[in-house]
């Protein structure tokens, strides 16, 4: 129901703001790379990715020239507010703390996190205790920063890092015990990389945060109403399924 709600205040804003979304035509996105699959370079060095792919179909069904910025993640809120872009299109979770600072979009995907870890490690991370002394890599200023660093900042370390690429490259190098990492990413970067038979999820996942969705600055209602309603359309129209499956095996729409 608040859904529907929500959905019926954007349209009204989009119509109330008709004159001002006129003067969005160049529109600067940023994302934070690499986050295989959500948004990475392939090997001629476009932008290519589920995000990167999705929020070209949002322009351009808004018949916005939209440009693409890279901002490392732990300066992307500081960058959207310094006008250095317009828009974060980047696996921004919806969190109390975040919509104090920036302005959400409807979430347009949810996906789980989950834990990797060496095959035969036998840890458990539903036993707090069995990663007592364990390293644990996540990446920094995320929501599983956040769940890491609560439920087993006392009795881990826990590190962090500023690329989820960093991140895996330490597993790897057996410079962590266990990640915790949304686990689309964990499932293409860890167990499809190249040592992806040495590695294996383990424990159950865990739903952290209430869906991602693009971020805008406060004052930039217009653009955020814009936005909501181009995603609405290409999920409507079947866009974003077409684009999803190119990624995903399975559901992740909200």
């Amino acid at each position: 129901m608040k859904k529907w709600l929500v959905a019926a205040a954007v349209t009204a804003a989009l119509g109330a703001t008709a004159v001002q979304a006129k003067d969005w035509k160049d529109v600067r996105i940023a994302v934070d790379v690499p986050y295989e699959p959500f948004e990475y370079k392939a090997p001629d060095g476009t932008l290519t990715g589920f995000e990167v792919d999705l929020g070209n179909a949002v322009c351009e069904n808004a018949k916005l020239n939209c440009s693409w910025v890279i901002q490392a993640w732990d300066g992307i809120i500081p960058g959207l507010q310094a006008r250095k872009y317009d828009v974060i299109f980047s696996s921004m979770s919806i969190t109390e703390e975040r919509a104090k600072q920036v302005l959400f979009s409807e979430p347009y995907y949810n996906t789980p996190s989950g834990f990797f870890a060496p095959k035969g490690s036998a840890l458990n991370p539903a036993d707090v205790a069995s990663l007592k002394g364990k390293r644990i890599g996540v990446q920094r200023g995320t929501i599983q920063d956040n769940y890491a660093t609560d439920t087993f900042g006392k009795v881990a370390e826990v590190k962090r890092y500023t690329t989820g690429d960093d991140l895996v490259l330490d597993l790897q190098g057996g410079r962590l015990d266990i990640v915790l990492i949304d686990f689309p990413v964990g499932e293409s970067s860890i167990l499809g990389g190249k040592d992806g038979d040495t590695f294996e999820a383990v424990g159950d996942n865990v739903q952290l945060g209430n869906g991602v969705a693009a971020a805008f600055r406060k004052r930039d209602k217009d653009l955020a109403a814009i936005f909501n309603k181009s995603l609405a359309e290409v999920k409507a129209d079947g866009t974003y399924d077409e684009i999803r499956k190119k990624y995903f095996a399975y559901d992740i729409k909200m």
